[in-house]
């Protein structure tokens, strides 16, 4: 590693966020995102103090060139955005989700399983987000 790796680091606010945002589905090359398609938005629920996600424009112009970045921080139109309100810890591209590059590894900063039919009530947007659907059709 050296100080041009892509890599994970503190909130711009400097605090912990908790909270629910939207996220728009960017790619779905990845078996985990199979059962997804392309500006899918769901509602995801985050809890993180280190989620800002950082890499150099030159290694993220090439992340989204190969599909890579999977998900996105968005607002309520569904376009990405870098205001702390939508992207919750400043990550560049609003990058909420990237996948390797044969898109069997998916790293993201939501937590898409804490969801469950009832959990989200009175909350608008979709919160189910057929990950693991897609990982177990893919894996199994």
């Amino acid at each position: 590693m050296d100080d041009a790796c892509p890599t994970l680091t503190f909130n711009t606010i400097g605090r912990h966020q908790s909270r629910l945002v939207r996220t728009r589905v960017a790619s779905d090359l990845s078996p985990w995102l199979s059962q997804c398609q392309v500006d899918d938005i769901h509602t995801i629920a985050i809890s993180h103090g280190e989620g800002r996600f950082v890499a150099s424009d030159e290694l993220i112009a090439q992340l989204a060139a190969s599909g890579q970045i999977a998900t996105q921080y968005v607002d309520e139109q569904g376009v990405p955005s870098l205001d702390l309100n939508v992207n919750p810890n400043g990550s560049k591209l609003a990058i909420e989700g990237i996948t390797s590059p044969d898109g069997r590894v998916l790293g993201k900063m939501g937590h898409t399983e804490r969801y469950s039919a009832g959990t989200f009530k009175n909350v608008p947007g979709n919160p189910y987000q057929p990950l693991f659907a897609g990982g177990v059709a893919y894996f199994a």
